[in-house]
């Protein structure tokens, strides 16, 4: 028997701000069985991530794609995307799956995936948690922010914290791990709503809209009059900028993504390294990657955090193969709030 398979790809390599014009749905068979003696897992797609650093995988070069990391290889044109997500084994060759286990991992933008022995796939136990959940803040976003916040950082009780793109998928979790710690947290989003949402549903001490500052550098001295400890950067450039100016003697930055340089080869950070040298500020950059030995760690701390209303998870979830490309640009565009999913089959 034969399946259908409908997935994303891309048309041509894309060297600014994405648009749903550079992708298109390709159409391929599938054979409802893997090959007779290999470890193959056939998988049917359900909920698939998406995020922002994928974009440097689809440029004509980008320095991210010779750095070595399994997670930066460049996407190549006509063929399926692999991306994070959840989904169901429909054949498997592979002794550790089974028909219909649910299943956590590297799979595609598209309706099925046939995953190869040493990818990344794990069986999935959903801990009473919607599947959602393990796609974003217990998945790799939640990783990202609790290994960068506690690892990279190294934060104590009482500092004062600052979080770029603070209603995104990893900016959001890092303001309510450094609430619960004690910190004051002051985070910066793009539109009023996330703003109130911040403060209001998160928690966060203060929040402000960066479109509406004309100097960054003169809000930051407004929210932290007595210096930042702790910037967790998702944006780069100016933000970065002015960040490092308003911090304090032996202040941490940790450097999780830069998207307002993604698409803007004119936007590069350029901190004063006069005070990055007298400040003694240590600037850092990570992948989550590096940190899978925290994860049993991240996962105890987060579901008791969830469980116990303590952490809450935004999510931002469109529907569709078909809407892929829309939710990708968007979030170029700063139309998410939270983790964004595309769900592409039903439970």
């Amino acid at each position: 028997m034969e399946v259908i398979n409908n997935f994303v790809s891309l048309k041509s390599h894309i060297d600014g701000s994405p648009q749903e014009s550079d992708f298109e749905i390709l159409t391929e068979t599938l054979p409802l069985s893997v090959v007779a003696g290999s470890k193959d897992v056939l998988v049917k797609n359900m909920y698939v991530s998406i995020d922002p650093y994928q974009l440097n995988r689809m440029k004509s070069l980008s320095s991210s794609q010779t750095s070595g990391s399994s997670y930066a290889v460049g996407v190549t044109l006509g063929q399926a995307i692999d991306a994070y997500g959840v989904g169901k084994v429909v054949a498997s060759g592979h002794p550790d799956f089974e028909k219909d286990d649910l299943v956590i991992g590297l799979i595609s933008w598209g309706e099925y995936s046939i995953v190869k022995e040493g990818s990344i796939l794990n069986k999935l136990n959903s801990l009473g948690f919607p599947y959602t959940y393990h796609v974003g803040i217990l998945g790799f976003s939640g990783l990202t922010a609790y290994a960068g916040f506690f690892d990279v950082c190294k934060p104590k009780k009482g500092e004062k914290v600052f979080v770029s793109a603070a209603s995104g998928s990893v900016g959001n979790l890092v303001g309510q791990y450094a609430k619960l710690l004690g910190c004051y947290v002051v985070g910066c989003a793009g539109t009023q709503k996330k703003v109130d949402l911040l403060k209001s549903k998160l928690g966060f001490d203060e929040a402000f809209n960066y479109k509406e500052e004309g100097d960054l550098k003169a809000a930051l001295k407004k929210y932290f009059p007595d210096g930042i400890d702790i910037y967790f950067d998702n944006v780069g450039a100016e933000m970065l900028e002015a960040a490092v100016a308003n911090m304090n003697s032996f202040g941490r930055v940790a450097v999780c993504g830069v998207i307002s340089e993604y698409t803007d080869k004119a936007k590069r950070a350029a901190p004063d390294m006069i005070d990055v040298v007298y400040k003694r500020i240590t600037i850092r950059g990570f992948l989550a990657g590096d940190y899978m030995s925290l994860f049993p760690e991240f996962m105890t701390a987060t579901t008791d955090h969830l469980q116990t209303g303590k952490m809450h998870a935004l999510e931002d979830i469109s529907q569709g193969l078909e809407s892929v490309p829309s939710a990708f640009a968007g979030i170029f565009r700063g139309d998410n709030v939270g983790k964004k999913i595309v769900q592409i089959a039903e439970e």
